[in-house]
Parts: C-alpha cells; structure tokens; sequence
C-alpha cells in the first residue's frame, strides 16, 4: 500500500504465483529524478529463477536493453533482452535494478525455471512495472473541482448510493481529493484522470454547497450514451470495400481484357494495400477464372484444388500446371509473366473450386487469415490452363471442369432453408472420437470451423449446435480415456483462440461466435490447466482428506476434468457452510442435473458422500474457494467473478492496493473500467439493482472499442463482455419481482440499460440503436398522466416488440433446420430438438426485454386511454371460433358455419376466407391497410380487430359471441368488358371512363379544379385492351397458345398455374408501335422518357408495364373475382404512367372516419417514405390522425408511428394498376393488383428520434392540418366521401390518386 505521507512514495505489487510462490515488487524513487529502485523479491522458492527483462520507452512497444546501468549478474539474451538471476537473501529471492534514464516508462518482465525451462507469464503476455515521473515533493497540479466532484460521486456510488448525512458528503469529498492527489504523486498525468473519469455522462451534483441528501430517485434515469457509435450494420461481402462500395476500376480492367459476356461470378476483397479481383468467365466454351492483383512487379500464386468439400486443399494434378509452375508441398506455385502461354492438355476432372493465397511484397495475402476460395459451377470440360499478364495488373486463368457445390444453403429434404450437409455428417461420423474426451472434441471443433470457414454463417451455426448439445449433456464428456486437465486447457485454448480471431475478423459472424463462446470454457496454456492437477493434491494435503469422496473426485479430475467439477466444487463449498448437511451437497448438484446416477458413470466414478472432519471446516472453505477460481478458469468462461478475474490480473491480490498500482499490473484496461468491474464484483448480489446494472453497462461499453481491435487480452474480454451480458439478464430478472411499473421513469430506466445491452450484442444493430435514441427522447420528455406521451412511448415499445419477434424468427430459420439434422443424426430427443432455437432465444437479453415490455404496455395503454381492442371494422357478428398461425394459410378455405378466426399473423396479402364474420389478430395492421379496406367492403361485412390482450385461453367455448349474426348482402356486382381504342398511349385529356380505369379519370377531374398548393402529377395511360393487343401479335404467338393453356388449367380448378401465367407475360415481345406512341405522349406531358440509360432502362420500363398487366393474375385477385362471382375474362388492366414523387411523408385520407363512420371527421394516416409501407400493411403502425372538418387547424393524433422499414426511391416512374375491376359500389379492389416502380425502391431502417413530425409540435400540425385540408376540399370537389394517397415534398402537399370511399 502507498504511504501517503512520504516523499518517495513506495509502490508494492503483488503476485500469487505457481506452487506457492509469491512475487513482491517494490517501487521507490522516480524517473525524473533518476533515482526509480525496483525491488523484486521471490518467496516460498525452491528452485533457482531468472529476471528476462528490459526497458521500454514511452509509446514505443520494442524492448531495449539499458545502457550504463547498473546490470551487474546480467547477460544479454539474444540482443533482446536481459536475464539476471535471482541471489538469495535470507528466505527469499532478490533481483534489484536501479533506472537513471529519464525517459524509462516501464520495465517488463517474464520468470524463466533455471532447472525446467519454462517461462512464467502474466495472462500469456509479460508482466509490467510502470515507473512514476514524479515523486511527492513535486508541487501537485491543481485539479479541477468538477473532477473532484466526480471521484467523490464514484466513491458514493461505490457504497450502493446510500443516504448521506453532509458530514459524510464531505467525507467523499476529502477522500476523493486524497485519491486523486496520490494517483498524480504515482506518476498517472492529470488529462489521464480527467479522461478516466469525466467521460462518463451521468449527471451529479456539485458538491461546494453540500446538498442535505442524496437524490432519492438516481438523476441517471436521465442517462444518455452517443448510441450511434455502437452502430453495426451487416457488411455486404467479399465483393464489397471496407467502405461497403464495390471497387469497379479494377473488375472493369479485367473484364475487358478477358473478353467475352457470360460472366459467372464475381468476387472483390480488399486485404490492407491491396485489391483483389475474381471473376469467373466462360469464353469460347471454356471456362476461365481470372485472379488479379493491383501491383506491379513480382507476385506468387500459391494454389490448390478442392475436390469433396470447400474445407479441403489438395495439390493439383501435375498434369495441369502451367509454365512457371512448380510444385511444392501440397500445392503449387504459378509466377505471374509477361506473355500468354498454354497449358497442356489433360483429362477432365471433377473439382468443387481452387483454393489460394498470394506472396507479393515479402508477405502472404490471405483473406482474413484464411484461404481465398472460389466455388466453382459446373460448365464444360477443361483442355488447358492459362496464365495472363497486364502492365496494369495480373491475372491468372483456370479453365477446369467443375460440378455446383451446394454452399452455404444446401437444401436436404425437410430443411429447405439451409444446412452445410457435409459439416454436419462428418460431426455425426466424428463423434464417437469426440465423445472420448473433451480434448479430442474441442481438437475436432477446431479442425471443423478452421475447414468451414468457407461456408459463411451457416458453418459457424452447426458448430454451435454441436457445442450446446455438448454443454447441455445431450452428448458425452468422457469415455474410455484418460486426459490431463492440461491438455483438455490447451485444446480448449486453441479453440477459443480460433473462435476470437474469427470474432474480430468476420464482423457478421459476431453473434453466433458469442454463442458458440457462451458454450465453451476459457481454457489457457501452460499451467492453467496444469493447476487442476496440482491443486486439488494441495487441498487434500493442506486439510488431511486423502480418502473417500474427496479421492474418488481426485481420481476423475486426474482422468478427465470437466464442467462438471464446478458444480462438484459448489456443492462442496455449499455442504460445508451449511455445516456438513448432505441434502444441501445434493440439492446443489441436482439443480445441475448431476445424480448419484450420472456420478457414478464417470470412468472414474464418484459413490461417496463428502465426510470431513469438523476442525477442517474453514481450511476446506479457504482452500476449495480459492480451487472453485481454478476449475472456473478453466471451464466457466462465461461466469462473471471468473471472467473478470482473468482480466484483472488473476494472479494478483487485490488487498491493500490503490486504483494507481493496479493500473500497472493491467494497464490495457482504463481505470475506469477497472472501477466498474470492481464496483460489479463487490454489488453482484445487492437488491438495488440500479447502481450494478448501470455498471455492468458502463462496463461493457468500456469493452467495446477493445473487442473490435486486436488487443493481449482479446479473449479473456471477449468471455468478460458475455459474463457482463448474461449478468445483465440474470440481475433484471431477479429484480423484477422489485420493479414498480406504475412508476414510469424507473421502468423506462431499466429498460434504457437491457437496451442498450442488447445493442452491444448484435451484429446488425440499426433499428435497435434508433429505437433507444428514441428511448431517450421518450425518457427526457416524460410527464406524469400526459396521454400523447405515453402514445409516443407506446409506439416505441411496438417498435421493439416488432424487432424482437423478428430476430427470434430469424434465429429460428438460422438455427433451427441444423438442430433438426443433426439431431436426428446423433439421436437426440424429439423434445430437445423442437425447443432448440427457442431455448437460445429465451436465454438472452431480448427475453427480459420482452418482458418488460409486456409488463409497462398496460400502463401506457390506460395512460394513453387505449381499451384491448381496436375495431377496425365494426359490424355485430358471432360464430365458431377457429385459431391459425397466419391468415394467409387459409385464404382459399371455404367455412360452412359463420367463422371467426384468430391469426396471429396478418400480412396485408390475404384474402378473408368464405364464412369467416370476424378476424381477431394480435398483429397490426393499419386501418387503411388494402386488408382492412377489403374488411369493412366485403359481399358479406367482417370485422378486423386489433387484440392487444386477448389469448386462446380467454375463450371459454367454441362460439365466440359478438352479438348476433347481420350478414349484409350487396346486390351482385358486373363487370364491363371494356373494348381497345385502337391507341397504344393516351394523354391526360384522353382519359375517358370507356379507355382508362378510375385512377386515370380521377386524376383528370382533380387536376385544375383543386387549388395549386395541392399539386397533381403529370400522367399519361395505357389504355384497357392494350394487353389483350400486344398477346395477339405474331411475334407473341406462342406465348398466347401458352396462356390460353394454363388459362383453362386455372379455370378448372388448378390456381397454382397462376404463377406460370405470370410468368409466361414477362416473356412478352413490345410492338415498335406501343414504345413510338408512348415516348411521344410523355414527352408532350414534359414526363420523363425512360430512354436517358439506353437499352436497359427502357428494358426496365418494358417489364414494369408486363408486371402490372400480370398482376391481374395475382392468387388473391383473382380468388376474390370468383368469391364475387365476378368473370375474370372481362377484367382489363389499364396502366396508369406517373413521375414519382420523392416525398419526405406518405399519407392515405379517409374523408368519412372508417372507424366509427362519423362524416364530420377526417381520418388518415401517414408514413416515412413511400407509400407501399402504410398500403401494403408493413410490420408496425403509421402514425393516425382525426380532424373535425370543422376545425382543420387542431387534429388529434391518435397512434404514433412504429414502422421500423421506410422505401425511399430515387427520381423514377412508376406504373400503377387501374383496372375496371377496381372501385366499384359493393366490392372493394384496392390492393389487388400491382403497381411497379421502374427502379427498384431501397429499404431504410427508419430514426423517429430527430423526425419533425415526431419531435416539432408546430411542425406536425402545420403538416397534419394540410393534410386534412386536402381531404376536405376534395371530398367536396366529388360530392362523397374519399379514399385519397398523396405524398409530402418539402411541406408540399401532393395528391397522386383519389377514389370514392366505398
């Protein structure tokens, strides 16, 4: 311990060694006085040591052997550092050295045996001895208050944030300015402290006025963290830069100077300096791979082939190497030349692709730190190989012959969404090997995933459900085979190590590494594992145990240690302090699901009870906890005491040491950190859960940075962020049983922190990241019983219960399919392997979340005045009460008894089935979703109701009652076969009734009568018949024949020629005349010709126009036409041509309030983006308003938006549907048929956080009230009621399409 009060302050370290050793080092003196002592003193030692040492510099990294020091007793090893022997003084063993160069920073060290030769290290790094610049005599800097204030708040926090007097504040006070005095007096810089310490952002309180108390309520429920650099969002492959833009100078060189245009594949990597190009060609008939470099001069293709799977390397045949090839082992090396040269010819083989790396400037190429691989499709047969050569770059051509290797998702049958087959067989065929020890399996994993790098995640994913049936022991540890527990660390080691370089170097593999992570036990090299053996032999030394039980145990840990052993160890621990009673040893052992049964399976089985003398009770205590750290170290990677133990410096004793000394022990953590870690191992067990939660929290964002970078302690951090992660489940779910949920800013709080924590751990990250941006808004803005805000809270909360249902799926498609084979593989049981994927789900941060959410919903609801139910389409039914998945599932189902279903999932594409009265759905659809507009406009009226609390359970019968049955029938509804005008295009003012469909006419009638700050785009039309014209041209003859075909198949009862239909329309020809007549009318209407990219982009519009026309026989549009008896040969498609208008908003208006028909009202809602969102019922809610036609000027918002996607667009066309079978009195159309962009929209997760409309009260309703406005000025241009779409531009409101509200 520092003595304050002196002038040189001494520093004592301390180091827990081997064998009983332990390592003092004295500190004394300074570099800038050139008087720094280091003392290193051995004891408990038997045998003789030696000090591998040197110098280092600061900032510099390199080892330097001091100059005219006094090194008396060294010698020079390798001109790289120095070893001095350690001379005995009494009972110990000292090493002194003496510093006089000023600019010496540190001294690092290893311990090397004299008699064994073996080497000592600090976490397999070297251990470090910081020298301090100043001593106490040096006048101390002033240090800041606000710094103060900050130390003596963590010294508080530190003590669970109890109630203090002001004595006691002042206290803090003078501790924390001691503290920091002596950490400058220890050579730690001022902007050091202020960086550890003043980076965080909770808030405090000044401490110069002392308060009377502390806050009751923690003022860090206002906490805020800059989330967006937590940002991760999926990296888009080998053939995208770091910037995620694809490099295309090079891949255009190279495509030109191949020739040809049946391009195969492409792939680009970009490996530090260098871009690496593949392209994948067939020219001539011959298939070619080209590999080029962008350098000059002297480059090495080192290469092999694959023959049986993406993991194998094998040497090429001899016979096809080209000139300046030469083999060496196991492969061969090409150089690179000037000139074209042939190979020669040989037989045709099968090969699945090559494997390479590169030597180019002195180094190796390889992608990240593995092979380059190219899978290779099966085409012609090879007769040559061919080298080429560029001033410009190098390339290297294969022409071989090839079959497709099913990579990363091979279809078997009964798992079509992917498995790597090969992975899994040979893990099943391996198994019996692995099931010998955990050394063989952790060897076999690691050979495994080194091989099945190649195949993306999918890879990673069948090694992850090999290791968890492992750990779950569905498997078995150990048979027939006796290990030492060294060699079970080491394999784990080598394992893990793979599994971390893996973490670092394949960002979107991150997650299901910290999976497979979670399952596997740190491991170690050297002694860790070694300590096993040796301790447990100490611990029956030391406590006079060396029979029954306690043997019986030694003997299996010599044999085969295991994760077992830990939970032995607690169980021992647990009979002891509960003083010797047998039923708590084997209730602990239960709760593991160890038996008498299973101990005694071991292959050196366990059948004793523990029995031990009375007096041995606190020795036992002492020696089997420090034992527990061991086995810990070894087998519980993910325990949290552990996990920071190995961080922070496991062999160090933590008594009597200030925050200065231990920064040099593990100086590659903050103090900062350290603080938080040593905060979280002393609270782990508090019932306020606030302060540790918090810093669990700050500790893994400390982690962060750390985890991304190569870093000494990479995978003991990476092991501490998963123990924090899981502590972070762990203390939520024990805490809330606490939680007062009628308290809103404490609930939000804890919800903010398993946010945040969720953040940390996914890979793609975007929507949970503006999701807790949101939160903080939310959080900040908080007044008790306001209904708009617990709205806007709300709708975050659907937010996050959208992206959690999400990700659990996506985790099942993932997951799920691997767990079915190989558990059907290694005959695991059904029920394990049902609930694989779900299991993992709940075992994370989203299951706590959830929770939360499902507990603070109802809160919110009552706050924000929402009932259970939001009827979307009222009407009084009851009827027989069916429940399903999806909607979508039994749209072709016909009921004979009035039906009500409950669906889960409702997508907006279905269509309500015959004899269903009523759909109940937990999901949300917006009310002007096409699916609901079809629900209240029905042949018979149905109703669409939202539940947000309703299960299968709250029924008590099979006839759900919502009051009596009141069919409404419509008179029968016609269609107007319509007849072709003879014109291929037609202008706006050639709309007619007879020509276009009621977008088109409406979109002429609106425009010039409404005022001009609501703008109406230019249009143009295809006219009804168009279709049926082009069909019957010569050059679509056979397509026509094809039609009809498939057409009578349909009609006879066969939908799924539906899609062939579709199909065979994309294949259509254009006439010369349709393009002539349409360039013409846009470009009269001053639209956009689409000729501005050539050839490919009027392609593009030329299959948007056939996409429209085949939408006519889209499954659920034409089901519908059947169920209203209406004749689907008379529908005519016309397409309605517009220039996209690239809003900021969407909206849909509803001039009559479809909610509860009051005609007074205007009801709409409105989205980010475009349109398709709201229309086409995406996962989420839009934001909704009402407006009193009366007074446009205060609408009422009455959902906020919860869409996590948007559709953005650049400047394009699109081509609506507007057929004659749209709009008609009785029988509602919209949504039935397609309307196309001609280039593609792209998806944007979407930020309310800093949206206007969310965050600008005046902003919003200037928005909303024209909006409303519009609506009203057109519903009275028509005389009725309207459904209008429009867009908001820069505040401009645009009008694109307008229809009677049916």
């Amino acid at each position: 311990m520092a003595a304050s009060g002196s002038v040189q302050v001494p520093r004592v370290l301390h180091f827990q060694l081997i064998d009983g050793m332990q390592l003092q080092i004295n500190v004394s003196g300074c570099s800038n006085k050139r008087n720094a002592r280091v003392e290193f003193q051995l004891k408990n030692c038997t045998r003789t040591w030696i000090l591998h040492w040197g110098f280092l510099y600061l900032g510099n990294r390199n080892w330097y052997i001091p100059s005219g020091e006094d090194s008396s007793g060294a010698k020079t090893y390798k001109q790289g550092a120095l070893q001095t022997p350690f001379v005995k003084n009494g009972d110990i063993y000292v090493v002194t050295i003496e510093l006089r160069d000023p600019k010496i920073h540190a001294i690092e060290f290893l311990l090397k045996d004299g008699s064994q030769d073996r080497w000592l290290k600090l976490n397999h790094g070297n251990f470090r001895v910081e020298v301090p610049e100043y001593d106490a005599s040096n006048p101390l800097p002033s240090i800041p208050k606000e710094l103060i204030d900050r130390k003596a708040y963590l010294i508080w926090e530190s003590r669970g944030r109890p109630q203090s007097s002001p004595e006691q504040q002042k206290q803090d006070y003078a501790d924390a300015l001691t503290e920091l005095q002596n950490q400058l007096r220890k050579g730690i810089s001022l902007n050091e402290l202020q960086s550890s310490y003043m980076n965080a952002r909770t808030k405090i309180k000044a401490q110069d006025d002392v308060q009377p108390s502390r806050p009751v309520t923690p003022s860090s429920y206002l906490r805020r963290h800059d989330v967006e650099k937590w940002l991760q969002r999926q990296s888009k492959g080998p053939n995208e830069t770091k910037a995620g833009q694809s490099s295309l100078a090079l891949m255009d060189l190279v495509e030109k100077s191949a020739g040809g245009n049946n391009v195969v594949s492409k792939q680009n990597y970009i490996v530090g300096i260098y871009e690496i190009v593949v392209l994948s060609k067939v020219l001539s008939g011959d298939y070619h791979i080209f590999v080029a470099l962008n350098v000059r001069g002297t480059a090495i293709l080192h290469w092999g082939v694959s023959k049986s799977s993406a993991g194998e390397w094998l040497a090429p045949p001899s016979d096809m190497l080209p000139e300046k090839s030469k083999m060496v082992v196991g492969a061969c090396q090409t150089y690179f030349t000037e000139k074209t040269v042939g190979g020669r010819p040989f037989q045709k083989r099968n090969f699945v692709g090559i494997q390479f790396v590169i030597w180019c400037g002195g180094s190796w190429i390889k992608n990240n730190g593995g092979n380059f691989f190219v899978a290779l499709q099966r085409v012609l047969p090879i007769r040559k190989v061919t080298l080429l050569y560029s001033t410009r770059y190098l390339a290297f051509a294969i022409d071989v012959w090839i079959y497709k290797l099913p990579m990363h998702s091979e279809k078997v049958s009964g798992y079509s969404n992917g498995i790597v087959k090969w992975l899994l067989d040979e893990i099943s065929q391996r198994e019996k090997e692995a099931e010998r020890s955990l050394m063989h399996r952790f060897n076999i994993a690691t050979e495994l995933t080194e091989r099945c790098k190649t195949e993306g995640e999918l890879g990673l994913v069948g090694i992850l459900v090999w290791m968890r049936l492992m750990r779950c022991r569905h498997l078995t540890w150990n048979k027939n085979y006796n290990v030492k527990p060294r060699e079970i660390s080491e394999a784990q080691d080598r394992f893990t190590n793979l599994l971390q370089r893996i973490y670092l170097n394949q960002p979107n593999d991150r997650e299901i590494v910290r999976l497979i992570v979670s399952f596997v036990g740190r491991g170690g090299q050297g002694d860790v594992g070694q300590r096993i053996r040796d301790e447990i032999l100490m611990v029956q030394r030391n406590n006079d145990c060396k029979g029954g039980m306690m043997e019986e145990w030694h003997q299996k840990l010599h044999n085969n240690s295991s994760p077992d052993d830990v939970v032995i160890c607690e169980a021992l621990l647990n009979y002891l302090r509960a003083g010797f009673k047998l039923d708590v040893y084997w209730k602990t052992l239960h709760a593991h699901g160890l038996t008498k049964e299973k101990l005694a399976s071991y292959d050196r089985p366990i059948v004793s009870e523990p029995f031990f003398r009375m007096e041995a009770k606190e020795g036992l205590i002492r020696d089997l906890t420090m034992y527990l750290k061991t086995l810990k170290a070894v087998h519980s990677g993910v325990e949290l005491e552990s996990a920071i133990d190995s961080c922070l410096a496991p062999s160090l004793n933590n008594q009597g040491f200030a925050t200065a000394d231990r920064v040099n022990v593990y100086g590659a953590l903050s103090l900062k950190l350290q603080d938080c870690l040593n905060f979280v191992k002393t609270h782990i067990g508090d019932e306020r859960i606030g302060p540790l939660m918090e810093k669990l929290l700050e500790s893994r964002i400390e982690i962060r940075p750390l985890l991304l970078t190569p870093h000494r302690l990479a995978k003991e951090l990476l092991f501490l962020d998963l123990a924090l992660a899981s502590a972070v489940r762990t203390t939520m779910e024990r805490g809330l049983k606490d939680l007062n949920f009628a308290n809103p800013p404490e609930i939000m709080f804890f919800i903010s922190l398993v946010l945040e924590s969720l953040c940390l751990s996914t890979v793609k990250n975007e929507d949970l990241i503006y999701c807790t941006k949101d939160w903080y808004r939310a959080s900040e803005s908080h007044k008790s019983g306001d209904a708009l805000w617990a709205l806007q809270t709300k709708a975050i909360l659907d937010r996050l219960q959208i992206i959690l249902s999400d990700r659990a799926v996506d985790l099942q498609i993932k997951i799920q399919p691997s767990a079915e084979y190989l558990g059907k593989l290694l005959g695991i049981g059904k029920t394990t392997i049902d609930t694989f994927s779900e299991e993992l789900i709940r075992a994370g941060s989203a299951a706590v979340l959830s929770m939360l959410i499902t507990r603070f919903d109802p809160v919110l609801r009552k706050v924000a005045n929402l009932g259970c139910w939001q009827v979307i389409s009222p009407v009084e039914v009851s009827g027989f009460v069916y429940s399903v998945n999806e909607l979508i599932t039994v749209q072709n189902k016909v009921y004979r008894k009035p039906t009500i279903i409950i669906a889960t999932r409702v997508t907006g594409e279905e269509e309500i089935p015959d004899g269903v009265v009523a759909v109940l759905t937990s999901d949300t659809p917006d009310v002007l979703s096409h699916v609901s507009i079809r629900a209240r406009n029905n042949l018979f009226t149905r109703i669409l109701m939202n539940c947000f609390s309703l299960t299968c359970s709250d029924i008590g019968g099979s006839i759900l009652p919502l009051s009596s049955l009141v069919p409404s029938i419509s008179r029968r509804v016609t269609l107007k076969r319509k007849i072709f005008c003879g014109r291929y295009a037609l202008s706006l003012e050639e709309f007619t009734t007879e020509t276009v469909g009621s977008k088109s006419c409406n979109i002429k009638f609106l425009r010039g009568r409404v005022p001009s700050w609501i703008r109406i785009p230019m249009s143009v039309a295809i006219p009804f018949g168009a279709f049926e014209t082009v069909l019957s041209l010569d050059v679509n003859k056979d397509i026509s024949t094809k039609i009809m075909f498939l057409r009578k198949l349909v009609n006879g009862g066969d939908v799924s020629k539906l899609q062939e239909i579709k199909g065979a329309i994309l294949q259509m020809s254009v006439p010369v005349s349709l393009t002539t007549e349409l360039t013409s009318k846009m470009k009269s209407a001053r639209m956009p010709w689409p000729d501005k990219g050539g050839d490919d982009q009027w392609n593009r519009a030329w299959q948007a126009i056939k996409k429209v026309w085949a939408s006519k026989w889209n499954e659920r549009a034409y089901i519908s036409c059947k169920k209203a008896k209406l004749n689907h040969e008379d529908l005519r498609m016309a397409v309605l041509i517009q220039e996209v208008i690239c809003g900021d908003y969407a909206f849909v208006i509803h001039t009559k309030n479809p909610l509860s028909g009051d005609t007074s009202e205007i009801y709409a809602e409105i989205v980010k983006g475009l349109g398709e969102t709201l229309v086409g019922a995406y996962p989420g809610r839009a934001m909704s308003f009402i407006a009193k036609k009366n007074n446009l000027k205060s609408p009422i918002v009455t959902c906020y938006a919860s869409k996590k996607i948007g559709l953005y667009c650049k400047p394009t066309i699109i081509f609506r549907s507007d057929s004659n079978g749209e709009d008609l009195e009785g029988y509602a159309g919209a949504g039935l048929y397609d309307s196309v962009l001609m280039d593609e929209e792209e998806s944007m997760v979407l930020d309310y956080s800093n949206d206007p409309m969310m965050v600008n009260k005046a902003f919003q309703t200037s928005i909303l009230s024209k909006v409303a406005e519009a609506g009203k000025i057109i519903e009275t241009l028509y005389g009725c009621p309207q459904d209008i779409e429009g867009v908001v531009k820069d505040g401009m409101i645009y009008v694109v399409q307008a229809r009677p509200q049916v």
